[in-house]
């Protein structure tokens, strides 16, 4: 069974004074505005980076109650942020690592056996899988 998602995003004008927004087939971002400012020079709205990061959380912090379920615990908090970071290389950028920061509350198990179902989950999270590297399609309609 494939499931299919999808986000959008619009840009008019150039880089440095351009604008932009995104959007997800849920609705729960609607035309949020993004940009050269709110990438590289803090200024409110959202980012590429900062979005993967939302993503990659969520989706790990998913398949963790899900390996813990497996395992027969059930967590009674699960808090995760994803550090995207994006540096510059050679004449462009590129994200060079993603940290991901989990605290956890789960009863009835201990900090190693944790550890263990939390690393299980990130090598089988869908989102680490994607950023490890997946094959992208690229369709072009000009005009």
């Amino acid at each position: 069974m494939a499931i299919e998602k999808r986000g959008s995003a619009h840009w008019s004008g150039g880089l440095r004074d351009g604008r932009g927004t995104v959007s997800t087939e849920s609705g729960a971002l609607k035309e949020h505005p993004y940009g050269f400012k709110t990438r590289f020079e803090g200024v409110p709205g959202s980012n590429p980076e900062e979005l993967i990061g939302a993503a990659h959380a969520a989706c790990f912090t998913m398949a963790l109650s899900k390996e813990l379920g497996d395992a027969g615990f059930t967590a009674e908090a699960l808090d995760t942020t994803a550090k995207v970071t994006l540096d510059q290389v050679g004449g462009g950028f590129a994200i060079t690592a993603i940290e991901l920061s989990l605290r956890g509350k789960v009863p009835g198990t201990d900090e190693a056996t944790f550890r263990g179902i939390a690393e299980k989950a990130k090598a089988g999270c869908p989102v680490s899988k994607a950023l490890a590297a997946v094959p992208i399609s690229l369709n072009v309609t000009f005009g």
